[in-house]
């Protein structure tokens, strides 16, 4: 990308706060051209923080924007961001617009898009973030190399969503996809389905409960993914890593039929059972807020960027968010509406306490 840097408007100051943040990251492709919200004194305030102007309206954002990122909830969660993403594609301003978004919102937003000229995308920003694009990069190793068997996953149904992008990502397709009958158990929290997708066999488990107070929280984890091939394992433990290469265990047979468990002779029993794919640590929540997070929307940026300068990407980009969408909605369809829970805020176990009891065992 060269030239100018483009003109960016962020439309919400709630979770709009990251893309703030990834825009102010890269001013050698973006500047921040303004913030398009209800009038809060909190977004009035940000706003003078930044030196760019308040827009209280679509028709207040002036012609000379280049983009603006659509961080308001859309239909799909009871909210205008699709209407709001509509009215500026028709003014050709390109619009990159946060998940989830439902499938007939995104085939109206295409529409605008192409009668205003504008590119359109819809940011699912887990396949963007650090440790996931580590994860797929393996994958499509594996896939390359021996397919993938199977694919194991689990995650809290707010983020069911980007689960299923990151998954079609992994195995390389969307299609075909179908969910079974889910299994639920009183008492357990998490609801049980087999699945497909991209072909590939998929067991999900799903965490179908929500705090209708404060959704955001109380989620027992995010995403852990497991695909597996015939060499083994490959496991995003958590959407933030790391990922894990689990080579396969496997020792062949001596002439007496005993299992071969040593020896210099056989080669796979000296690779390790269990290996940390890229850095061993992780990050703190501060760092995933302000580092990964505003990176993995600086990305979705620039591949947005690529949609503008290259028209021929926009239908393909806009197909993949239609099967995304699509997917999910079957996916809801079948887990139906989230348990209601008001949990009070969770205790911390302390990291220390755990390393301290791992430590004092004898090796």
């Amino acid at each position: 990308m060269s030239g100018a840097p483009l003109r960016v408007v962020v439309a919400g100051t709630s979770f709009g706060r990251v893309y703030l943040d990834a825009v102010l990251s890269a001013p050698e492709h973006f500047r921040l051209a303004g913030v398009l919200v209800r009038g809060g004194d909190y977004s009035r305030a940000l706003a003078e923080r930044h030196g760019v102007p308040l827009f209280t309206s679509v028709a207040e954002v002036p012609e000379e924007v280049d983009i603006a990122c659509v961080v308001v909830r859309s239909g799909a969660t009871g909210g205008p961001g699709s209407r709001i993403a509509r009215a500026l594609l028709a003014r050709g301003i390109h619009v990159l617009q946060e998940h989830p978004v439902h499938t007939a919102e995104i085939t109206e937003c295409v529409r605008a898009a192409r009668e205003g000229g504008s590119a359109y995308a819809v940011n699912t920003l887990h396949p963007d973030l650090v440790p996931v694009r580590r994860f797929l990069a393996a994958a499509e190793v594996v896939r390359r190399r021996q397919g993938i068997r199977f694919v194991d996953a689990v995650c809290n149904s707010q983020v069911a969503y980007p689960l299923l992008d990151v998954i079609g990502r992994a195995v390389g397709a969307l299609r075909p996809w179908s969910f079974d009958e889910p299994v639920r158990t009183a008492g357990q929290p998490f609801t049980s389905l087999n699945a497909v997708v991209g072909g590939v066999p998929v067991t999900l488990r799903v965490q179908n409960q929500v705090h209708p107070e404060d959704p955001d929280n109380h989620s027992y984890l995010m995403h852990r993914v497991a695909l597996g091939c015939e060499g083994g394992v490959l496991t995003l433990a958590d959407t933030h890593g790391p990922v894990l290469w689990n080579a396969r265990m496997h020792a062949p047979r001596d002439a007496t039929g005993r299992l071969v468990m040593s020896g210099e002779r056989v080669d796979r029993l000296k690779e390790p059972s269990t290996t940390v794919l890229g850095p061993a640590g992780t990050s703190t929540f501060h760092d995933v807020f302000t580092g990964l997070w505003p990176d993995a929307v600086r990305r979705s940026l620039l591949r947005l960027c690529e949609d503008i300068a290259r028209p021929e990407r926009r239908a393909g980009s806009g197909q993949w968010a239609l099967g995304v969408s699509r997917a999910w909605a079957d996916l809801t369809a079948r887990l139906g509406m989230p348990e209601l829970i008001r949990p009070g805020e969770p205790e911390s176990l302390p990291t220390a306490e755990l390393t301290a009891a791992v430590e004092g065992l004898e090796p």
